[in-house]
């Protein structure tokens, strides 16, 4: 975990490294020949605040048993993971370049027996929470000091393993396990409000006896705020963090569009996406 002398040195750090990943996103989504890019770069801050800030983990020692678990639910997502884990180190950058290549290790959903980091093969959703519930209730029953994450996509959330998990997930007071909801209001097929409405979607976790948060998954200092002031893992109730996200963000043409949950880009437009994300990276006074 990089050290920092302010908290603004730290916050221009994290949003300095968010627009590397969205690019990176962006280059390998035209290796690949298209991707899952809109749910990627909407999740990308998020990814970046954990890895770089928040998790225990040792990437030289991939399976160091103190290490804090994060489980990709949206395993569509691998396009996000990927990049962020080669940055804190768990693999050489150029080892992307054959992404979604045949008999590359990096493909559309992120194989925990090929890529260093990934703690889950995941990639049917719904199925993501379930296991992070095991890898929880082990640590707590070891009374192990480290915390399982989880990050699902909303319309992962019409599963009805989600709801399964998140009821067992109180009922076995895992105050160890955090689940994230990359809350961008688009799932394959169109707006989840029209596929399938989710409100009132705080409320439904609360009733399922979890411990409810939301926050702006774009603005880095509230996102800080939230996971410092997660309860300790000695709480009865597991915690849910609803992320407030843009579909595509970062780039004006993907930006909460439904058809960018899987795309292609042409040279012009991946041009325009790499610029549009660069002159939004911030800059020193």
């Amino acid at each position: 975990m990089e050290r920092f002398e302010s908290k603004e040195e730290l916050l221009f750090f994290l949003k300095n490294k968010a627009a590397d990943i969205r690019k990176k996103v962006i280059e390998l989504t035209g290796i690949a020949g298209g991707g899952h890019t809109g749910g990627a770069l909407s999740m990308v801050d998020i990814l970046v605040l954990l890895y770089h800030h928040i998790l225990k983990i040792d990437p030289q020692n991939p399976e160091w048993e103190g290490r804090d678990r994060f489980i990709l639910s949206k395993g569509h997502g691998a396009l996000a993971l990927c990049p962020v884990l080669s940055s804190v180190g768990f693999f050489p950058e150029e080892k992307m370049n054959t992404f979604n290549q045949l008999d590359s290790p990096f493909g559309m959903h992120p194989d925990m027996h090929k890529i260093p980091g990934v703690e889950m093969s995941t990639g049917s959703l719904g199925h993501g929470l379930p296991v992070a519930i095991g890898v929880a209730l082990s640590g707590r029953l070891d009374k192990a000091n480290w915390r399982v994450y989880c990050l699902l996509g909303d319309g992962e959330c019409n599963e009805g393993t989600v709801w399964e998990a998140a009821m067992s997930a109180a009922h076995y007071q895992l105050g160890n396990l955090t689940a994230i909801v990359d809350r961008n209001q688009f799932c394959l097929d169109g707006p989840t409000k029209e596929i399938m409405a989710l409100e009132p979607f705080k409320d439904k976790w609360k009733a399922f006896g979890w411990n409810v948060v939301e926050m702006d998954g774009h603005n880095f200092e509230e996102m800080l705020d939230t996971f410092k002031g997660l309860p300790p893992i000695s709480n009865s109730s597991p915690t849910v963090i609803i992320a407030k996200t843009v579909k595509g963000k970062g780039v004006s043409f993907m930006e909460a569009q439904a058809k960018w949950h899987y795309g292609g880009l042409d040279d012009e437009m991946e041009r325009q996406a790499l610029e549009e994300i660069e002159k939004a990276r911030p800059k020193r006074d």
